[in-house]
């Protein structure tokens, strides 16, 4: 059984990418998710492009597996009824400004009465503390903050975003980390816990050895385009016909891969016969291996250089990846059926538990509120509740 947080509810009170990555995460395990959101428009990224027909590819694109409910929050019964549910979950995850919950009476001091083995998971821009804490903050504000896109890009110093939202998606990935952690540390003790991080922080938590050699010893870090700043060769390298990457991690690689090339003699040269020496003569050795590149087809040298236990692919276009062979045999792509009778075609969850994948349990509520009903039955509403909420316009 691969559903290691079934009998886990999750309250997610998140919108925009990271926070309903994290939620679409821990859905991926088992979880429970109910997404409230807003009467009036809901998660916003419900109006964010690209679109197919009137549904927000953004917006499906992490909020698989979830259940949505529709409430007016800035009533009063829309409050009450969000605390009943608050009271009733495992986890709660909000990405509000710091302060916004415990105005809403749902952070964890607020709820230990009755709850009090809750977790509450907070994402924020800017963390809880410091000047900034109350800025609103989004991805590519923290990829600048942090210094990524100084890093990111070709040698011109000019800074570049990396292209998909990198810093919402690992702080998705940090927040979900975290609520595991705690409901770990809550199987021991049976106490809740305010689990907090950032982008800003998941951003510069990612710096890895950049950061470090800064810290380390005052070196500031440049753009290095497609090649790797302290490993060579190792990078995007042109062919006969499409561009490939070819990356030797040692000099058993760099050895194997001349073999490959046809140019033994080139590993045993003075000037590239240690990792030191090949990066101090990068440019002369880039342009003697894509003379040797230039002769043959990237699927051909994908094929030489892997057999020789080279780490070597191809670059490939979006559809290009999800045609590639050993993406298919992975199956990361699996049709879940919609409530209207079609299908929606999603990227499952990296995960392998007992050797299986990771089913996804239901496609996203593309149509907002269209659980609310189902789950406030679930918190003890009768029909008649239910009816004269959504007649009083608080559903």
């Amino acid at each position: 059984m691969n559903q290691l947080l079934s009998g886990i509810r999750v309250l997610d009170l998140t919108r925009a990418l990271a926070g309903p990555l994290c939620t679409a995460l821990l859905s991926d395990f088992g979880a429970d998710i109910i997404k409230v959101e807003t009467r009036s428009g809901g998660d916003s990224s419900r109006q964010w492009p690209p679109f197919d027909g009137s549904d927000s590819l953004y917006f499906t694109s992490v909020n698989r597996g979830k259940r949505s409910v529709a409430l007016d929050m800035r009533s009063e019964q829309g409050r009450k009824l969000l605390r009943r549910i608050a009271v009733g979950v495992d986890v709660i995850v909000e990405n509000f400004r710091p302060g916004v919950l415990a105005e809403m009476g749902l952070d964890q001091e607020s709820l230990a009465a009755d709850n009090p083995g809750v977790i509450v998971m907070s994402v924020s821009g800017f963390g809880p503390t410091g000047p900034e804490q109350f800025s609103p903050g989004l991805d590519q504000v923290a990829q600048g903050m942090s210094g990524l896109m100084s890093v990111t890009g070709a040698g011109d110093h000019t800074p570049m975003r990396v292209g998909i939202p990198i810093i919402d998606t690992v702080s998705g990935i940090y927040a979900a980390l975290g609520i595991t952690a705690a409901l770990v540390a809550r199987g021991r003790d049976g106490a809740g816990h305010h689990v907090q991080t950032s982008l800003l922080e998941s951003a510069l938590s990612i710096m890895s050895f950049q950061a470090q050699d800064y810290l380390s010893t005052g070196r500031v870090a440049e753009p290095n385009g497609n090649t790797h700043p302290t490993i060579t060769p190792y990078g995007t390298f042109d062919t006969a016909d499409f561009p490939i990457i070819i990356a030797t991690g040692s000099d058993k690689h760099w050895d194997s891969l001349c073999q490959v090339l046809g140019d033994p003699a080139l590993a045993e040269r003075p000037e590239y016969r240690t990792g030191q020496s090949r990066l101090a003569h990068r440019d002369q050795l880039t342009k003697e291996l894509l003379e040797l590149l230039s002769v043959r087809p990237a699927a051909e040298w994908v094929t030489l250089i892997r057999a020789a236990g080279i780490p070597c692919g191809p670059v490939h276009t979006i559809d290009q990846a999800f045609a590639d062979p050993q993406v298919q045999a992975l199956k990361m792509v699996q049709p879940v059926a919609t409530p209207d009778g079609g299908e929606v075609p999603l990227v499952r969850s990296p995960f392998w538990v007992d050797e299986e994948t990771l089913p996804i349990r239901n496609a996203p509520p593309m149509v907002l509120g269209q659980d609310t009903a189902e789950v406030l039955g679930e918190f003890g509403l009768s029909e008649a509740d239910i009816e004269g909420l959504r007649r009083d316009r608080v559903i």
